[in-house]
């Protein structure tokens, strides 16, 4: 069902919100505010001073504060969750705030809200009792203390009555820094997955284009070059670059956080993507990091890739950005997200994850935004210390802030029109955790009716935050800030994507700069904005907007270039230290804190990439990853630098835009990649790796199979994929088991010209008591003249013969319902018993009839919407496979299909007009790495789905073992 909750955003697809052209990537929030097409009230009480508040916002805002805080559980609860609460156990409550606010929509009992839950640890009692409320959990942070689960309204309470619970948020949601064109919505969705039937549609065409692709370039018998190259690649100069600089790349790993690769099998298959490392179970949902991805294989071709999703919550994407950095060991990350709640004022999780990896030496990339700017008209942001407007109506408490800073009083800030359904976000500069300071936002309509509010508690112990998307379909909104208790304190409210505009009705707007944030903002962290590359976007950000401009392919960038109208500007006044300590004592005021110039610098967007929905690709979404893959060229050339000097080259050379010197809008100017080789001289590297060897029994039964007592040659390749002639090579290679002996340990290969392969031969020896099947695990390491020497590569030999014919293991279990829109999914054991060590493993969807038929109980697993579930494989060492992942479109039900490496078809290849998916086909990762280790144990098949409406069981699958003979 639709989560009718931060204003409801998955389910959203009003005309207005699509024609600005955002994209809203969400995990769905709690305690809905808005009043979608409800009937407009009876005007006739609104103030004749439009910036006054009228007696019926007054009587509103009251009806609302008197279902403020409380006491027990309901405590814990944030404002719409609390009002949720007590509306649905209370019947009372519920006729009076109808009566009193009757644009507002509540949430009922049985209606299921995402929320953040604060919690002294993470336990399995915990998360059961979750399950046992009618939730299910989608992410838990043990570093962090917070779950994102999904609860009915009539489970809030008996959760928040736990005393390891500490208080439960609506969930935290995000934005990804791409803009869309007017009319449609973002391909892939992220977490904002399609949620009625029409756009589920939608997304069911769009991945069958997907598996089409991957089929036809499965096909395909050429080199595989890429059949897209990013008109930025011109417009940065970074192809003459790498051909003077002699740099590709080479040596360095860069990794992207974004919604998701869902294409990501397209782009290998046609050539625009090589292989990925993405985070074991990480790999999200939508398709802005495939194009993020394309964009930096373009600039740098040689460099390694990796991946996470930001996606799920605040905490996974805080979690996904240390494990790119100490599990994938990335040198370079970059992202385009910003969570709302991220601190404009302090360095809060997110921000200090990203602090984490930039002490460890890695360089960090981020989206400034596309929330707008002062400078060309855009801005939707406003910052000021609090000035009261004496507006303190005894029907509610508290007092109005005055927007006007001159003799007049005007206690909202106008919304223009086209800034129906986006994200109003209000924050103070109290330390995160720690704010007693109460303040609460409303969004009005103009005849004073409350169209949504946020009124948390502050007292103490809590986070200086409110938020709530304003109204999908009034007019004439406008935002009012209230100090319900407390000192003034300098704020932001930001409309994410909106702009504020003069009213009809009279009043100003008013708007200052400074929108960007979070740890886009982090000191060492380089905030990108963007300036196109070729065509400019083909909407207004707004209507009356200044034309969009173009940028200069096929020609390079120069220092008459434009920015966007849309990118986010700076500064960022931070008052806060990560521990919450204030750099001004004293002084909380906008003359206090510290100011941090930021974005850093400017990079191209209006890309065009193989990903449909992102060609072009437009917003500082396509910026960050141009600017991190110049920095890789540098770090190529450069081996051990830092980010100081990339840094320093890229504020010396970059090209000074308008206005003259470093600016709020582009920062630094936009970078050239030869003016930043330039400045940093690059050596081209050379890069040795080791290959697939070929074994060859030499002694034996004379069969080909290597077995215990016996002995091989094995010949070894090794590939120089540098960028420099490589010299001195030699390897060594060694067995990990005693068992298993190698001769000569090591061998010289002489020099490798670049692109070149040599090839050496070994001796591989099995002892008489070296266990059938089990393979052989060698190391070896190259080693080589250059800073990137050694490489070291982890290879398996298999050993022994195998048996003719596989044992079946088959789960007999009960249907297991798949939990809708949850990307844990559920994990189901199956137990191997009997064998130690197998030569090939299959995995297979069971079933006896099949069909497409809903609901159908036959199949091996019934779903409508295969296109949403993402089927994992987990061996008893804790290797993974994935099977599936998000494959087979609108396509309902699997039946009696097999997941063989062996077979010809990719499963991502597979379209709706398959169903019900039968037949033998390819997993989406190689069951093969699972055979490493000892196959006996507990195996276990996870299932996600990862997106709305559609649900579904497994219920009938199996494991199919080979093993040898003995």
């Amino acid at each position: 069902m639709t989560n009718p909750s931060f204003g409801g955003a998955r389910a959203r697809s009003d005309a207005r919100t699509a024609r600005r052209g955002r994209t809203i990537i969400v995990a769905i929030a709690a305690a809905a505010t808005t009043a979608a097409a409800m009937a407009l009230a009876n005007p006739a009480t609104a103030a004749s001073d439009p910036g006054a508040v009228s007696a019926r916002a007054a009587a509103q805002i009251a009806a609302l504060q008197a279902l403020k805080g409380g006491s027990g559980p309901v405590a814990k609860l944030d404002s719409r969750l609390a009002v949720a609460a007590r509306t649905a156990s209370d019947t009372t409550a519920a006729s009076s705030l109808a009566k009193a606010a009757p644009k507002l929509k509540v949430p009922r009992a049985a209606d299921h809200v995402s929320v953040d839950i604060s919690v002294t640890g993470v336990s399995d009692d915990l998360t059961g009792a979750i399950e046992a409320a009618g939730g299910t959990v989608a992410y838990a942070s043990t570093r962090l203390r917070t779950i994102r689960a999904t609860l009915p309204v009539s489970g809030l309470t008996t959760i928040a009555a736990r005393k390891d619970v500490t208080a439960i948020r609506t969930a935290d949601e995000y934005l990804t820094a791409a803009m869309t064109p007017p009319g449609t919505s973002p391909a892939g969705g992220g977490a904002a997955s399609p949620a009625t039937a029409e756009s589920k549609q939608q997304e069911a065409a769009r991945l069958d284009r997907i598996a089409a692709s991957v089929a036809a370039a499965t096909r395909k018998v050429t080199p595989r070059t890429g059949s897209v190259v990013s008109e930025g690649d011109r417009a940065h100069a970074a192809d003459t670059a790498r051909s003077r600089f002699r740099v590709s790349g080479v040596g360095v790993k860069v990794c992207a956080l974004s919604d998701g690769v869902d294409s990501l099998a397209a782009s290998q298959a046609s050539g625009d993507l090589p292989d990925v490392d993405v985070l074991p179970g990480q790999a999200g949902a939508g398709d802005e990091g495939t194009a993020m991805l394309e964009i930096i294989h373009d600039l740098a071709p040689k460099a390694e890739l990796g991946f996470a999703t930001a996606d799920i919550s605040a905490a996974s994407f805080a979690d996904n950005i240390l494990a790119l950095r100490t599990q994938a060991h990335c040198d370079i990350i970059v992202d385009d997200v910003v969570y709302f709640s991220e601190s404009p004022f302090q360095d809060g999780p997110i921000a200090q994850a990203v602090e984490s990896v930039t002490h460890d030496g890695a360089l960090y990339f981020s989206s400034a935004g596309n929330e707008g700017n002062l400078l060309s008209g855009s801005s939707g942001n406003y910052e000021a210390d609090f000035r009261g407007s004496g507006q303190s109506i005894a029907k509610f408490r508290g007092e109005a802030h005055d927007f006007d800073p001159g003799a007049g009083t005007q206690v909202f800030d106008p919304l223009a029109d086209m800034s129906a359904g986006v994200p109003a976000i209000l924050q103070w500069n109290d330390p995160l955790g720690r704010s007693g300071n109460d303040y609460d936002l409303y969004d009005l309509d103009s005849a004073g009716n409350v169209l949504a509010f946020s009124q948390n508690v502050q007292d103490g112990n809590d986070d200086p935050f409110e938020g709530f998307y304003t109204d999908a379909f009034a007019s004439g909104q406008r935002l009012a800030v209230v100090k319900y208790s407390g000192a003034t304190r300098y704020f932001q409210l930001t409309a994410f994507r909106g702009q504020f505009w003069p009213s009809d009705d009279g009043l100003r707007a008013y708007a200052t700069g400074g929108v960007t944030r979070g740890h886009s903002t982090v000191v060492d962290a380089f905030s990108v904005a963007a300036a196109p590359a070729a065509d400019p976007l083909p909407f207004a950000f707004y209507p009356g907007d200044s034309p969009n401009p173009s940028g200069p392919y096929p020609g390079v960038f120069t220092k008459k270039q434009v920015p966007e109208i849309f990118t986010s500007d700076g500064p960022r006044r931070m008052f806060y230290k990560p521990d919450g300590t204030p750099y001004t004592p004293g002084n909380l005021t906008a003359t206090g804190g510290v100011v941090r110039q930021k974005p850093d610098i400017t990079a191209a967007d209006g890309v065009m990439t193989s990903v449909d929905g992102y060609d072009p690709f437009f917003g500082t979404s396509a910026a960050a990853p141009h600017a991190a893959a110049i920095a890789a060229l540098v770090l190529s050339g450069n081996p051990g630098a830092g980010e100081s000097l990339v840094r320093e080259a890229f504020d010396r050379t970059a090209l000074d835009l308008a206005p003259k010197g470093v600016d709020d809008r582009t920062g630094h100017g936009v970078i050239l990649a030869t003016r930043v080789l330039a400045n940093t001289g690059a050596t081209p590297q050379p890069l040795v790796t080791a290959g697939t060897p070929t074994v060859t029994p030499t002694t034996g039964d004379g069969d080909a199979y290597l077995e215990p007592g016996e002995s091989a040659s094995v010949s070894l390749p090794v590939t120089n994929v540098g960028d420099a002639r490589a010299t001195g090579v030699s390897v060594r290679m060694t067995a990990t088991d005693a068992k298993a002996t190698v001769t000569p340990a090591s061998r010289s290969y002489g020099a490798v010209p670049v692109g070149a392969t040599a090839a050496r031969t070994f001796t591989l020896k099995l002892g008489p008591r070296y266990p059938v099947g089990q393979p052989v695990h060698l190391t070896v390491r190259t080693q080589f003249a250059g800073a990137l020497s050694p490489t070291t590569k982890e290879l398996t030999v298999r050993t022994g013969q195998p048996a003719t014919t596989a044992t079946t293991f088959a789960y007999t279990g009960p249907a297991v319902p798949i939990p809708d829109d949850t990307p844990a999914g559920v994990s189901i054991p199956l137990r191997v018993t009997g064998m130690t060590y197998a030569a090939k493993v299959t995995f297979s969807v069971d079933g006896t009839t099949c069909t497409t038929n809903r609901g159908a109980t036959k199949v091996g697993i019934d779903h409508t919407f295969v296109g949403d579930l993402v089927g994992t494989l987990t061996s008893p060492s804790g290797r993974t496979a994935t099977l599936f992942s998000r494959d087979g479109s609108s396509g309902h039900n699997l039946c009696r299909v097999v997941f063989d490496d062996a077979a010809t078809a990719p499963f991502a290849s597979a379209t709706s007009a398959d169903a019900p998916f039968t037949g033998s086909w390819q997993p989406t990762t190689p069951l093969e790495p699972l055979l490493a280790d000892p196959v006996s144990g507990t195996w276990h098949l996870t299932v996600s789905d990862n997106a709305f409406l559609d649900t579904g069981s497994v219920r009938a699958f199996s494991l199919h073992v080979t093993g040898f003979q003995h």
